[in-house]
């Protein structure tokens, strides 16, 4: 993998998504998981706390129930009625059945009988004052006064919340006071049993809820009192604990000193009690350290080896992009390499740029690609050597039964602007045209002479008419469009219909013969290659079609096409009765229109190289032989003539060029209209003699001269765009942007910069 690949915005952005593709459901499957692990962890111990408090409480209203069954027994207990209370015999009985009373439950620290309206109070230790009761046991929030108010005013079962107790002036504990009125459920008591719980032996079934997490556990009496608690933390104000009382048996979650709160709560049905827990939310999550510590190193390993697999896909993913995109930077290097252009966005939008550029190249192009192939066909015939996506991309299709060519002429050769305006209409409008009734299609394309078009025309028989009818009812729709369309009466020359378009040039080269003699056969006349004479001449002893043909074919330079006329004559002289005499003459009769055509294909001293005594030294098959040595040669000679002549005729094209480039006005017709041939023709040959096309050359033209005066002069950018024949200053800056790297104006500033430092 190269380096210079990671500098690539376009690679990066393919690792990022790879990245992105891998890490967004490995985000949310982690996510998921480690939710559902806190979830299960959460549901867990809320339900371990849920059965903890459910079993607390059943202990609980246990040790309650237990209670108050202690107290019924003491309220009908004989021993411990008023009369023998108050009797000093019997009040030793009465001690004594307190302390039995006391022994059978495990959750009373010290129990007491008092009597409504009596100074003293009784217990298992003995008899007391109220006095001496009040000095033994000090509450911090339960005075004496209170005391007695209660012990005589209480008319049900009431459990006071956990109060710090010093007893025998010395010792400390925190107790829970139960008072239950006797006769129990009576409206109107006589006296009351005070129970004496130590806060312990409730917060010893509330302890092990908690475990190790922060929170708290509450047991709430009825009116929401606070009885007993277990704080491990922040401690709650009183009206959000208090606000726990209303809590139905469950699970529920609540937002307390502004953070999230899960609250186990259980009611009891019997004493109307609520048993509570309450934990921070937090806590779950940081529950699950090894499940978290697993997570980041399976997510850690999972990443490193998706970056790998990132890497490798947006490398298969970018190689082909990179060198499509250096190929294109290659082919888009300017001349001088201290101008090349710095590389502007991505990968694509370099491609997508240079795709649009060619694009419009072709687009210019094609009209003269199509021409130069259809050209190619009529000049060599050989359709094989046009590909299926040629013919698509020209929508050329050659798959009628019947082919022949039609070669116009007519005699306003574009002298003016307008007259090659309408001359370029008639090329459009004889690219391509149809003729359904006909069942006829037709290829039009231009030759290099302005005053002379071809078109090839491919057709189907049709059976209620003869091949020759059709091919003229065709002509007479070509001709009858070019009169109602432009007005113009062209000269015609037809030539014969073939059943392969392979042989398209020699239906060509009787085109151009029954063209030729237009000027002695008059203006706007049709003249068809078949119907010319067909006997042969008593002097001559040849067709006369046949001669115009092979003389027409050399003067084209079409070897093949001259061969086809030389070896049938020469064939059918051997079979001929013809004597020896007749024999020569016809082959004088080859010799001379085979001079003739070379010496007006500018080819004159080519008989002095001819032996004077060949006709009659040299046998039929020599002779055959000879001519067509003869004919190579002569073609041979036409095509270097015509390639120099092209040439020359090049250098003069480039040399307008290089003197009118700065003319707004100048384009590929305007030259061809200056040189009288065809703007097809100089594309053509603009290209393969220039290695560019035509376009592009002038540009460049334009290009050098303005960054030429950028560097020369202090001038102003849109008047020196004017001088070089730009009209379009935004788009000439854009181009110059994209070909340099730089605008005008840095341009300038770059070189004036490099000048002083120098």
């Amino acid at each position: 993998m190269k380096r210079s690949d990671f500098k690539s915005r376009l690679f990066l952005k393919y690792i990022w998504s790879y990245l992105f593709i891998l890490l967004i459901p490995l985000v949310l499957m982690t996510l998921f998981i480690y939710r559902n692990a806190v979830t299960n962890l959460r549901s867990e111990i809320e339900q371990s706390r849920l059965g903890q408090l459910t079993q607390a409480k059943v202990i609980v209203d246990g040790r309650m129930k237990e209670l108050g069954e202690i107290t019924s027994r003491v309220s009908y207990d004989e021993r411990l009625t008023p009369y023998r209370i108050h009797d000093p015999y019997y009040s030793g009985e009465a001690i004594e059945a307190l302390d039995q009373y006391k022994a059978t439950s495990s959750i009373i620290g010290e129990m007491f009988l008092y009597l409504h309206k009596d100074p003293n109070i009784y217990s298992a230790k003995g008899l007391s004052s109220l006095d001496v009761f009040s000095k033994s046991y000090s509450f911090s929030n339960w005075n004496k006064e209170t005391v007695y108010d209660d012990l005589n005013g209480v008319k049900f079962p009431t459990m006071r919340p956990a109060d710090k107790v010093v007893r025998n002036a010395h010792l400390e504990d925190n107790m829970l006071a139960y008072l239950v009125p006797i006769t129990p459920f009576s409206p109107n008591p006589h006296g009351t049993v005070l129970y004496l719980i130590k806060e312990s032996e409730l917060t010893s079934l509330i302890d092990s809820i908690l475990g190790s997490y922060q929170g708290f556990s509450y047991i709430l009496d009825n009116n929401g009192q606070i009885l007993v608690d277990n704080r491990q933390g922040e401690a709650l104000t009183a009206a959000e604990a208090k606000s726990l009382h209303g809590l139905t048996t469950g699970i529920h979650d609540r937002v307390l000193n502004g953070k999230p709160h899960s609250i186990v709560s259980v009611k009891s049905e019997n004493i109307g009690w609520t048993y509570v827990t309450v934990m921070p939310s937090s806590q779950f999550f940081s529950s699950v350290v090894h499940v978290r510590s697993f997570i980041v190193m399976l997510f850690t390993i999972i990443v490193l080896a998706g970056a790998a697999l990132a890497l490798l896909l947006a490398r298969m993913q970018y190689r082909p992009i990179s060198t499509l995109a250096e190929f294109v930077h290659a082919k888009a290097k300017p001349k001088h390499p201290a101008e090349e252009a710095p590389l502007f966005g991505n990968e694509l939008d370099r491609i997508r740029s240079a795709l649009q550029e060619y694009s419009s190249r072709v687009d210019l192009q094609e009209p003269y690609a199509r021409n130069h192939v259809l050209t190619m066909l009529l000049k060599y015939g050989n359709v094989q050597s046009l590909t299926p996506e040629l013919a698509d991309a020209f929508d050329l299709h050659f798959d009628r039964a019947r082919h022949f060519v039609i070669a116009i002429g007519w005699d306003d050769a574009g002298e003016t602007q307008e007259e090659l305006h309408e001359r370029q209409e008639r090329i459009e409008l004889l690219t391509q045209i149809q003729f359904p009734e006909l069942h006829a299609h037709a290829y039009g394309a231009e030759l290099p002479q302005l005053d002379q078009l071809a078109l090839i025309i491919s057709f189907d028989e049709v059976r209620s008419m003869d091949e020759f009818a059709q091919v003229r009812h065709i002509v007479e729709a070509v001709r009858g469009n070019l009169l109602e369309t432009f007005d113009v009466t062209p000269t015609i020359g037809v030539g014969t219909c073939y059943g392969s378009p392979n042989q398209l040039n020699q239906s060509f080269i009787e085109a151009c013969s029954a063209l030729e003699p237009r000027a002695s056969a008059g203006h706007g006349t049709v003249t068809y290659f078949e119907k010319l004479s067909h006997e042969p001449d008593h002097t001559l002893w040849m067709p006369s079609n046949s001669l115009m043909k092979l003389s027409q074919s050399l003067k084209q330079g079409s070897y093949d096409v001259a061969a086809q006329m030389i070896s049938p004559t020469i064939r059918g002289l051997r079979a001929s009765e013809l004597s020896s005499l007749l024999r020569r003459c016809v082959c004088f009769d080859i010799l001379n229109a085979m001079l003739k055509s070379a010496a007006e294909a500018g080819i004159p001293n080519l008989i002095q190289e001819i032996d004077p005594n060949m006709i009659y030294s040299h046998s039929l098959s020599e002779l055959e032989s000879g001519f067509l040595t003869l004919a190579s040669r002569i073609c041979e000679q036409v095509e270097r003539n015509s390639r120099n002549e092209e040439q020359s005729q090049m250098d003069q094209i480039v040399s307008y060029i290089d003197e009118h480039y700065t003319d707004h006005t100048l384009s590929l017709e305007s030259v061809a209209f200056a040189f009288a041939i065809s703007p097809s023709h100089v594309s053509r040959t603009f290209k393969e003699k220039m290695g560019q096309n035509f376009v592009q050359y002038i540009w460049q033209k334009r290009l050098d001269e303005v960054m030429r005066q950028l560097k020369a002069t202090d001038d102003p950018l849109k008047d020196i765009i004017s001088r070089v024949g730009y009209l379009d200053a935004p788009n000439f800056i854009r181009k110059f942007k994209k070909e340099t790297g730089h605008t005008p104006g840095q341009y300038r500033k770059l070189f004036a910069e490099n000048d002083t430092f120098s």
